[in-house]
């Protein structure tokens, strides 16, 4: 019995690093598609950030300092949307794409050209990385029976951005749903005249949400390269990007069924190497292949309408045109 609840909470300890990066991205395609601007750019984001985390790290030795330099690279990324779909109107997802391209090539490129090592960064040592956090009395309270490993083993010993990870769903939710900000925001993305004939800018929230996302992306790079992993590998972000949009249709752009699919996901990501070689009886052992494409096949069967329809924003994805007042 022991032994089972032990392995539980590894799995479950494997589910919240994992998901960490999708929590991140998630909240801030939420506070950006709630706004009315579609992010397909989280991948681009992600993986700049990651990049720009893991380098000046590498140069000054301080994650701190890579953290800031992923939060900047990240926000600079997502005022390059705002100018594309925002002030000239653009078309979202082609701008979304193309910071995908954008950042897919320059973090090889840059990585390339500062530390000649193909494309990823040198290894960060242990002090160049964020380290497990010991809660308090954790010695103290292990050896109490399934209380003990629960506080040891999956509260505690998770460094600081994995709970600043599950902090930001009831931080966004209270951004969005709690205060006038937040409610001129999802406005704007429902109905942007109602909010535009009060005399509130829209182009304004719409800038001020790309930059909670953006920010929130430095976040989720920062984490990939400087706290989950020891440095930055090229195309590291690996589609987590596209998988935490995946999380915001199924969890119908609201933060608690958004964390819960991002959990899911990270849940699918922790079992699939430990079911390699498994047999299940009438199947036989389990292709790792299958658990690793359930998230994306789970999306799938949602848009084709079996688990109920995904409402959006009304306003998602359309430019904002102000209506010129008549003389």
């Amino acid at each position: 019995m022991v032994e089972v609840w032990i392995d539980i909470l590894a799995v479950l300890d494997g589910t919240a690093r994992l998901a960490t990066p999708l929590m991140f991205c998630a909240m801030a395609g939420l506070v950006s598609e709630r706004s009315g601007i579609v992010d397909i750019g989280l991948e681009g984001k992600l993986l700049a950030g990651a990049f720009a985390a893991a380098a000046f790290t590498t140069l000054s030795g301080s994650p701190w300092a890579g953290l800031a330099a992923a939060l900047a690279s990240s926000t600079v990324l997502a005022l390059v949307h705002g100018f594309a779909c925002i002030t000239h109107r653009g078309e979202q997802i082609i701008s979304g794409v193309a910071i995908n391209i954008l950042a897919l090539g320059m973090t090889v490129v840059v990585a390339n050209a500062l530390f000649r090592h193909g494309g990823h960064t040198p290894a960060l040592g242990a002090g160049e990385r964020f380290a497990p956090i010991a809660l308090p009395l954790v010695e103290t309270l292990r050896a109490l029976p399934l209380v003990g490993p629960l506080y040891a083993e999956l509260i505690s010993g998770h460094n600081l951005l994995v709970y600043a990870a599950f902090m930001s769903v009831p931080l966004v939710w209270w951004l969005l749903w709690r205060t006038r900000f937040g409610l001129r925001l999802r406005a704007a993305g429902e109905l942007p005249e109602a909010v535009d004939s009060v005399g509130v800018s829209v182009p304004a929230l719409r800038y001020r949400g790309i930059l909670i996302a953006g920010l929130l992306c430095g976040l989720a790079g920062a984490y990939l390269s400087t706290a989950h992993g020891a440095g930055f590998v090229r195309e590291m972000s690996a589609g987590k990007g596209f998988l935490a949009l995946a999380a915001l249709i199924f969890g119908r752009w609201k933060p608690l069924p958004v964390l819960f699919a991002c959990l899911l996901f990270g849940l699918l990501d922790t079992v699939a190497p430990r079911l390699q070689g498994v047999d299940l009886p009438l199947i036989g052992p389990v292709p790792v292949a299958l658990v690793s494409i359930l998230p994306y096949v789970m999306t799938v069967v949602l848009l084709a309408g079996f688990f109920g329809r995904s409402i959006a924003p009304r306003a998602l994805g359309r430019p904002f045109v102000k209506e010129h007042q008549g003389p």
